[in-house]
């Protein structure tokens, strides 16, 4: 029996608002097209915008048209919903940039080389950079009123503002997502739209135009916006947001953010972040209510994440390296472990010469890399039993380290002291 793409975003708790459910369950009995859009702020997505890129990556497994729509005109104006200040406006080579890097990453999340039903990746400044201004008045923006508009929640809440407001050229974002739905229906027999709940009123906006300039039924439907169970907005940390270009958000660091998942919303992110079945999550789900302390769900969450963005051999690198840094045997470790744990504790690189002839002093290189802060104190941590190299304990004050200490391909040295404070020796 074919699986309804409808029920399965149901059991996920991924639908907040849809228009016409019954007729648009008819509908998606048989393969349709849908798309999502994205505005390239920024030339990276961050794990914010998992939840509706793979909700086009679930449509797409059952058999539906997915289409991504990097906002290349859109995202030179900016969103203001969910905003409460006017964002940075982007040049064009930027924006070019950032649409570059991440067609990447959404390359991994949706299947562009399938036969049967490819996803494809679209730019709407490619079919807004041929509309004049006047055109675009005199074509679209009649069938908009203005009362309307400032009845949608993300243009009421910024002209309650009387600072921030809101202008003009991001009160008119509205026309040009609609727009876009607009030409996808038109062009690409598109008749579904999805994104998060923040974009309800955009996509009804699109709706209606379509309507109006087609006489075309579409349909739009939206996903909730993730908050953390303590009320915090998911996926900012401290450090900021938890990116998916490894040389932004280390593959170490992406991993640790799921693994840190709070216990109260472990089971709900397995739901929206994965794909793993119903009854591997309700298996889960049995594992953590009888022993949370083996965290069995946060470890499948990460893993299963970590592994659809990054692969599954950098994620095995960042779990050999969350054991190492947590205490765990270094044996077998391979490079790229060494790699994720650069990305996390201070490494000093030394040429070889260094450590040839007589070797040099631990004492010194604990100095030389900040574990210590003199050599007396090295002195102390030594005879104390609290400095490990490459996970070996060390007691002899004046231990010399050469080429023989080497740990794995000629070129790291692990040293610790205490339980968390580590640095890493790279010899070039």
């Amino acid at each position: 029996m074919r699986v309804s793409i409808l029920d399965e975003l149901q059991w996920r708790g991924l639908v907040a608002d849809c228009t016409d459910t019954a007729e648009l369950t008819k509908r998606l009995a048989a393969p349709a097209t849908l798309y999502c859009g994205f505005d390239p702020t920024a030339d990276s997505l961050h794990v914010g915008n998992l939840v509706p890129l793979l909700a086009l990556r679930r449509f797409q497994l059952l058999g539906h048209h997915p289409i991504a729509v990097a906002g290349g005109a859109t995202g030179s104006i900016g969103d203001p919903s969910g905003k409460t200040q006017e964002r940075q406006l982007l040049t064009p080579e930027v924006l070019a940039h950032n649409i570059a890097r991440v067609k990447g990453q959404l390359a991994r999340l949706l299947d562009f080389e399938t036969a049967e039903n490819p996803a494809r990746l679209v730019d709407n400044a490619g079919w807004t950079a041929g509309v004049s201004f006047l055109g675009f008045l005199r074509d679209i923006g009649k069938h908009f009123s203005v009362n309307q508009m400032v009845a949608k929640e993300s243009i009421r809440a910024r002209m309650e503002d009387r600072e921030a407001g809101i202008s003009y050229t991001e009160f008119s974002y509205m026309l040009l997502q609609a727009f876009d739905f607009y030409v996808l229906a038109r062009d690409q027999n598109c008749e579904l739209q999805i994104g998060g709940s923040d974009q309800w009123g955009n996509i009804t906006a699109g709706i209606e135009l379509t309507r109006k300039k087609l006489g075309k039924t579409v349909f739009g439907l939206t996903l909730p916006l993730i908050t953390n169970a303590d009320g915090s907005k998911f996926g900012k940390t401290v450090a900021g947001a938890i990116w998916l270009d490894p040389q932004r958000t280390s593959v170490y660091r992406f991993y640790q953010f799921w693994i840190n998942t709070d216990d109260r919303d472990v089971l709900r992110y397995l739901k929206f972040f994965t794909f793993l079945s119903p009854a591997e999550i309700t298996a889960l789900e049995r594992l953590h209510t009888e022993n949370p302390g083996a965290r069995a769900a946060h470890k499948a969450l990460a893993r299963a994440v970590t592994n659809l963005i990054h692969g599954e051999a950098a994620t095995n690198d960042a779990i050999r390296a969350s054991e190492i840094l947590f205490g765990g045997d270094i044996s077998g470790a391979s490079e790229g472990t060494f790699h994720q744990i650069q990305t996390e504790i201070t490494t000093v690189q030394l040429p070889k010469s260094e450590l040839g002839g007589a070797g040099k002093l631990l004492l010194e290189l604990l100095v030389q890399t900040g574990l210590c802060p003199s050599k007396g104190q090295a002195r102390k941590d030594i005879e104390g039993g609290g400095v490990r190299v490459n996970d070996l304990r060390e007691t002899d004050v004046n231990r010399k380290l050469g080429a023989q200490d080497y740990l794995f391909f000629e070129k790291y040295l692990l040293l610790r002291k205490g339980k968390k404070n580590y640095a890493l020796v790279q010899f070039d």
